[in-house]
């Protein structure tokens, strides 16, 4: 097989699909892999490392595009990029459709075999190929948080984890899925005051055995969350329905009822975001401001540490990429169901029902579609 590897083209996007490792990996099952030129510079792999590992330096996305069987991303393709999609190619990668029409209109013209990391599962239901980047933006989203926290970044000039004889900063995590658990990790270890939020009694008492008495577990049936909300100095959305547009839990009312610079970090604004005053900003102008509360909606925050976040997603991505190199998708696919999972578009039909039901798209199972 032939797997392409781009240069990511979003925005202060620096990540890469993969690493020099992992193309020592593909290249010595006898994969070619092209990469293109100085793709995961920013990321601190360079040219001679891909080229010593077996790969091919190439100038240009289109010869990249032209040429691969599999196209290997980290973000969704961008316009440009959709239209040089191949019929039948394969691209793996982060797609987030359901907050996407104009994307899933372009692949499904494109009939090509869309997999997408985030929809991908393992025999508990969980996502692996999203948790990795869902504990990279977890842990940012305290640093985040904290720093739009300060005066200069038109925050109300708190410490998170206050001072002796002061008391720290209230953060109130929506959701205790990955996010919400590495969002807990390092505000708790900053010493603010923690509430972590989630409907499922189980994970809250997963998370309390985790933190002890670090943490304030809270359940969403069970609260006022606009008491909470108003309450709070510093909101992580962490909120995800796997696949599906995320709901929006804070609305515009209770951002109106938050202090003057209290901050809001919407981790889930790739999936449209868990607040209704969010809309994505960049690593360039993170942060913008509505009824005086701080608003962070970064759609890509860990691009903003693509080193950690390049290797942590290979980690996870790569025995994936593997099987379908070896196997080819229907094989890989049709071999387990939770690979199959991953499945978002295939040769112009929709084969994740979320993304059918959000876009009014016929959904066709996925173990039916790769039979054709």
């Amino acid at each position: 097989m032939k797997i392409g590897v781009p240069k990511e083209i979003k925005p202060q996007e620096n990540r890469i699909g993969l690493t020099p490792e992992s193309v020592k990996v593909l290249t010595s099952s006898g994969h070619n892999v092209l990469v293109e030129n100085n793709g995961g510079f920013e990321a601190g792999f360079y040219n001679n490392q891909y080229l010593d590992a077996g790969a091919k330096i190439v100038d240009k996305a289109e010869d990249i595009f032209s040429d691969a069987d599999i196209i290997v991303k980290v973000k969704e393709p961008l316009s440009n990029e959709v239209k040089m999609i191949k019929e039948n190619q394969i691209v793996f990668t982060y797609l987030h459709l359901a907050a996407a029409k104009e994307l899933t209109e372009g692949l499904i013209k494109s009939k090509s075999v869309c997999i997408a990391y985030e929809t991908v599962t393992d025999n508990n239901g969980r996502l692996p190929l999203l948790a990795p980047m869902s504990a990279v933006a977890g842990r940012m989203s305290i640093q985040a948080g904290a720093h739009s926290l300060e005066k200069n970044q038109k925050g109300r000039g708190l410490l998170l984890g206050g001072a002796p004889g002061v008391e720290p900063a209230n953060v109130v995590i929506l959701g205790g899925g990955v996010v919400g658990e590495n969002a807990a990790l390092i505000a708790t270890g900053m010493r603010a005051k923690v509430n972590i939020v989630d409907k499922s009694e189980d994970r809250l008492n997963q998370l309390k055995k985790m933190f002890g008495d670090k943490i304030i577990p809270q359940h969403s049936d069970k609260i006022d969350l606009e008491k909470l909300v108003s309450d709070c100095d510093l909101l992580i959305g962490g909120v995800l329905i796997p696949g599906a547009e995320a709901p929006k839990l804070v609305t515009k009312e209770m951002i109106k009822s938050m202090k003057r610079g209290s901050v809001i970090v919407d981790v889930a604004i790739d999936q449209g975001g868990c607040v209704e005053t969010s809309k994505p900003t960049t690593h360039g102008d993170p942060t913008y401001i509505v009824d005086d509360v701080v608003h962070y909606c970064v759609a890509n925050m860990p691009g903003g540490v693509p080193r950690t976040s390049t290797l942590a997603l290979n980690n996870a991505t790569l025995p994936f990429l593997v099987k379908l190199a070896n196997k080819g998708y229907q094989k890989a696919l049709s071999d387990d169901k939770n690979f199959l999972a991953g499945l978002n578009v295939h040769k112009g039909q929709v084969t994740y029902k979320a993304v059918a039901d959000v876009f009014g798209h016929n959904f066709v199972e996925p173990g039916e579609a790769i039979k054709h």
